[in-house]
């Protein structure tokens, strides 16, 4: 006698309904136990910890037990990374009174002392009282200025402050006029104090970076502009907004899948490819793959897309799937989870090889967040984004949480155990990347159709 292998509805419907079940309980225990890491191994101890009750704004160093460092300079991208985290702090537990009041801090400084207000712009450094530190090479540039426009935009959108939004756009329109470029688009990263782009010239070396346009102030730069156009849909905005988008996507991407570092005034790459080894490990800073910055775009380019109502915006989608499998690929530890910091095409070799393989915090969260969000927009990959994002997240927890004194440290400990005595905090290292990350995970874990970045369709 034989019997059928294929089960009756009633059977199938059962198993379907227990796998849902337990594909729900799953997140549901990530989501728990994400929310725990941000309320007891991370914010508790940033905030209000970097409240700057003397000078105002935030300090910005702490050592490996958070208590505060000797030097505190302020910069203003670290400055404004706090604003932006406190003011979605706000959000998320509006009840919370010293981040409403920590977020006051933030604005107030950043006003007051980090708007220039003979020249226009952020100045770029400030010693703890707010005087400008003269002998800053690079005065202002593009990337301090997106994030004075990022914290300001999310401060407005969970205040409705009409002050902070008002400097945002004095801050965009400043950028419009000085860093823009309207002949090859995109804008000049390096500024004077005026705004003026500074240029390479016959001293240069060739270990600087002034001149170059690149691919970290672009992407924050679009991230910014994204932030903002949630709160001011101005039509200006919006066309550089997308602008930066397509020069991102289709230029300073490569054709491999990453992001070219360093380009050109008309976008043409800066590399030693054919330089030998040698030159080319000298020149590391400017000219490898870096697989973090890969992921973070991916996650930055949908999202600007999705909200500027793009409609049929395949490409975008295509690309950043790319970009994120290229780092899977190439970049990833399969053994222990984590991207790698680094990797480079050698001539002559299909594949990248990794001549950093350390671990940097931000890649690590940025990851995590980049991970779970193509696992929702593809569930069935061959890649199994969702298995990786776990993976990542035992990382995470095994390798750049201090489950002792708080916070992340800066790089993987199961390749710098030395790491786990550095600072926790610096003008470079604040709770932005990690808590962007983890909250958005927690949410979507609970919720898929919270950061639903799906491709727009008309109507």
């Amino acid at each position: 006698m034989r019997y059928s292998s294929i089960l009756p509805l009633p059977a199938l419907f059962l198993l379907l309904c227990c796998t849902v079940f337990a594909q729900r309980t799953e997140r549901l225990t990530l989501a728990t136990e994400i929310q725990h890491s941000i309320e007891k191994k991370m914010i508790n101890k940033w905030y209000p910890s970097a409240y700057d009750t003397i000078y105002g704004g935030y300090i910005s160093s702490f050592e490996y037990d958070f208590s505060p460092a000797a030097v505190q300079n302020k910069m203003i991208v670290s400055q404004a990374r706090h604003l932006w985290t406190l003011s979605k702090l706000i959000e998320r537990y509006p009840d919370t009174v010293h981040y409403k009041t920590g977020a006051k801090l933030g604005l107030r400084f950043i006003s007051e002392k980090f708007w220039d207000d003979a020249e226009g712009g952020f100045h770029t450094l400030l010693d703890r009282e707010g005087n400008v530190i003269a002998d800053n090479p690079v005065a202002k540039t593009a990337y301090g200025n997106a994030f004075g426009i990022y914290g300001l935009a999310a401060y407005h959108r969970a205040t409705g402050d009409p002050n902070a939004l008002e400097l945002a756009k004095r801050a965009f329109h400043w950028l419009e006029k000085n860093s823009y470029d309207p002949v090859y688009g995109g804008y000049f990263q390096s500024l004077g104090r005026d705004g003026t782009p500074l240029k390479r010239n016959e001293q240069t070396s060739s270990l600087e970076t002034i001149g170059y346009k690149d691919q970290n102030s672009s992407i924050h730069l679009l991230e910014a502009f994204t932030e903002l156009y949630q709160v001011w849909k101005d039509p200006l905005l919006k066309k550089r907004t997308e602008g930066l988008l397509k020069i991102i996507r289709d230029k300073i991407v490569q054709e491999e899948g990453y992001l070219q570092l360093f380009l050109e005034e008309d976008w043409a790459p800066v590399s030693f490819q054919d330089k030998g080894r040698a030159v080319i490990e000298k020149h590391h800073n400017i000219d490898h793959v870096s697989f973090g910055h890969d992921v973070e775009t991916a996650y930055l380019m949908m999202e600007a897309s999705h909200v500027l109502g793009l409609t049929n915006d395949d490409k975008t989608w295509q690309i950043g799937k790319h970009m994120v499998d290229h780092a899977l690929n190439h970049g990833w530890d399969e053994q222990t989870g984590g991207f790698y910091d680094g990797g480079y095409y050698f001539p002559g070799l299909e594949s990248p090889e990794i001549v950093k393989d350390t671990k940097n915090w931000w890649a690590q969260a940025e990851g995590l967040n980049t991970l779970l969000i193509m696992a929702d927009l593809y569930p069935d990959d061959p890649l199994d984004y969702f298995s990786k994002f776990k993976q990542q997240w035992t990382y995470i927890q095994n390798n750049l949480i201090d489950h002792e004194h708080g916070g992340w440290f800066s790089g993987g400990t199961d390749k710098q155990p030395n790491l786990k005595k550095a600072q926790k905090g610096h003008i470079w290292k604040t709770a932005y990347h990690n808590f962007r990350s983890l909250n958005n995970c927690e949410l979507k874990l609970r919720d898929p159709g919270h950061l639903e970045l799906t491709i727009k369709r008309e109507e």
